[in-house]
């Protein structure tokens, strides 16, 4: 609509403001909005289509980005109070693409603290609330970008995933969540929780924006030593609907008791949909899962601790005064950082300390072999492996109050996070109270075109994308 004039990105620009006064007071997906800026960047589109210069897919596209994403000049605060004025003097590369690309960047959205948290209730600034309904979560820690895809604030959304935090909520929301291979999105410019298992993606109402929005964003950086040097194919040619012969692999570990019932009937479903297609489902076993949760937990925390020392009221970021160096170091990381930032602080502390080190995190790093070795051997015989994204559909807003109830929601997730893979959400029904249920898909290393293959067959031969959630239904 764009390049045949039948619509201007500052048009489009401004109807995405008009769905964000209507629909934040009840989301709050955003916690900065720069409109100011997106007016030039659509009013910037508009002049080079008025010139007749050829545009980008995503030239002039409203979209948001993740606020531990670093946007040179626009605060910056990766939802917590320790760095609640940090305004970073470099765009991280993901952002520097998408201006390349000359996107609308409409603000920068919500998020657990650090990416710490699986429902962007660990906001140090206040919970996001899903679109589907306001009483729940969105998941997280990229709950206000798939909030804000979902309510139809934004058209697309760069997240990032350390444990499932961009197809948890985009299977909360009943949006598309897409986790790349690890190394195939720079990291360069996102503010490190886990760096062995950090990764940015799309969030996007279906699988052509997903393709679309990873075109544009992945391939190798120097600024980042384990960006992948492998080309980056156009990956909406991988969208077709044919999966004949497809092989399937259906961990049966991942059909644990305790799971809802309405998520395995659903995700069962769109398993039988599949070899209604042509598809090929087999039974394996990836035995290690159970100490998945275990492993992450340990692994994720030792990397936080190491990452966020940095904050430590010298450099940059919040300061607390104290009587000495160590007081005022301590009460700012006391006063400045959230409950699940510090536990998880101490808890990496711990297993990284003197005594332990070979207990706990050296186990750790064994057990993640022994988890990625099942994968491998998974892949032989596969070409996909599907699971349930979640084995809840979004539980209310402070509902589960214990914490290793909470890390126990990413059974389905971390196990591709520790082993590299790439794994996409994609909506695949709806429980008895209207609420989302996605499908997770999961390939072998850089085989984002395969699970993107899978994923778009499977939305074409449904209509679970094109359902709007109540907040969005006017998008």
């Amino acid at each position: 609509m764009l390049s045949r004039r039948e619509i201007s990105a500052r048009e489009l620009t401004e109807n995405a403001f008009v769905r964000m006064d209507a629909a934040e007071p009840q989301v709050g997906a955003y916690l900065l909005e720069t409109r100011e800026t997106a007016r030039m960047q659509a009013d910037a589109v508009d002049a080079k289509i008025a010139a007749k210069e050829e545009i980008p897919f995503l030239a002039g596209i409203p979209g948001a980005v993740k606020d531990n994403i670093c946007t040179k000049g626009v605060r910056t605060t990766a939802a917590s109070k320790i760095l609640e004025n940090f305004v970073p003097p470099y765009d991280a590369t993901v952002v520097t693409k998408l201006h390349d690309a000359a996107a609308v960047v409409l603000g920068k959205t919500n998020m657990d603290e650090f990416a710490m948290g699986g429902s962007t209730e660990n906001s140090a600034y206040r919970p996001t609330h899903n679109p589907w309904d306001t009483a729940r979560v969105p998941g997280g820690s990229s709950g206000g970008s798939a909030a804000a895809v979902a309510a139809g604030t934004a058209i697309w959304a760069l997240g990032s995933d350390t444990g499932g935090s961009i197809r948890q909520p985009a299977s909360f929301c009943g949006i598309v969540g897409l986790k790349p291979t690890y190394g195939r999105v720079s990291r360069y410019g996102l503010i490190a929780y886990a760096s062995s298992l950090d990764q940015i993606g799309p969030l996007t109402r279906d699988v052509t924006d997903a393709a679309y929005l990873l075109n544009i964003i992945a391939g190798h950086d120097a600024m980042d030593s384990t960006a992948s040097k492998s080309s980056v194919p156009d990956y909406t040619k991988a969208l077709t609907q044919d999966v004949k012969g497809l092989k399937i692999g259906l961990p049966k570990e991942y059909f644990i008791p305790g799971m809802d019932a309405e998520v395995e009937t659903a995700v069962r479903k769109a398993i039988h949909d599949f070899e209604s297609m042509g598809a090929e489902v087999r039974e394996i076993s990836l035995p290690h899962t159970d100490y998945a949760v275990s492993t992450y937990y340990l692994i994720a925390p030792a990397e936080a601790a190491t990452n966020l020392e940095r904050y430590d009221g010298v450099s940059y970021g919040a300061r607390v005064d104290g009587e000495d160096l160590v007081d005022m170091m301590t009460r700012t990381r006391t006063e400045k950082f959230g409950a699940e930032v510090r536990r998880r602080i101490l808890i990496g502390n711990y297993a990284l300390s003197a005594g332990y080190y070979d207990a706990y995190y050296l186990k750790a790093l064994k057990v993640r072999t022994l988890i990625r070795e099942d994968f491998t051997r998974a892949f032989e015989n596969v070409d996909v492996i599907m699971t349930p994204t979640a084995p809840t559909t979004a539980y209310r807003i402070g509902e589960i109050e214990n914490p290793l109830q909470m890390y126990l929601q990413d059974i389905s997730t971390v196990p591709v996070n520790l082993a590299g893979l790439p794994g996409i959400s994609v909506p695949c029904g709806f429980s008895a109270a209207g609420l989302p249920i996605g499908l997770q898909i999961i390939g072998k290393p850089l085989a984002e075109e395969t699970i993107l293959r899978a994923a778009f067959a499977y939305e074409q031969a449904h209509d679970y994308h094109t359902k709007l959630a109540p907040i969005g239904g006017n998008a």
